[in-house]
């Protein structure tokens, strides 16, 4: 649900509130104020996450970044959350050509739990192509040989044995 939606219930359910007081209808405060607290709480710890993991499945890159730029402070944000937002937020980075900003995110997002190996790996996969970019091979290296210990889909694996093809041609 997005902010905008959010806030909406948030009025018809303290609208919901002074009417429940007036009328001395305190069982119903109880609940309009769980409401309440709950569409606070999710806007703080789940943000607008979801919503845009589903645009950037769509490819639809322009609403993506609209609903991550709703999320003011993303540190409030719960870890199973937070992760998709650093990897989105990198991917928008690298759309836009933006190498350095989008390196940051993928190392907040390696450095957060991930559910998956292969999402994890995606990644690490993300951090040694853009370390492989900077013709640092060090850290392509590095990267490879964590993305070794995970699980990887059948393409991913692919992906990492034509980085380490590159990197040899580069030694």
């Amino acid at each position: 649900m997005n902010t905008r939606r959010r806030m909406i219930i948030i009025g018809i359910a303290i609208i919901g509130l002074a009417y429940a007081v007036v009328f001395k209808h305190y069982n119903v405060c109880i609940y309009l104020l769980g409401i309440i607290g709950y569409f606070i709480w999710s806007q703080y710890r789940e943000g607008t996450v979801f919503l845009a993991t589903q645009a950037f499945h769509r490819q639809d890159y322009e609403q993506t970044e609209k609903l991550l730029a709703e999320i003011k402070n993303p540190d409030t944000l719960r870890k199973g959350r937070r992760n998709f937002y650093e990897f989105m937020k990198g991917n928008l980075a690298l759309k836009n050509n933006n190498i350095e900003e989008a390196e940051y995110h993928f190392q907040l997002a390696s450095r957060l739990p991930w559910r998956r190996d292969n999402e994890k790996g995606m990644v690490l996969i993300n951090l040694a192509n853009i370390n492989l970019r900077k013709q640092d091979y060090d850290r392509v290296n590095a990267y490879l040989e964590l993305t070794d210990k995970l699980v990887l889909t059948h393409r991913q694996s692919d992906i990492v044995a034509k980085i380490k093809e590159d990197v040899k041609k580069y030694n």
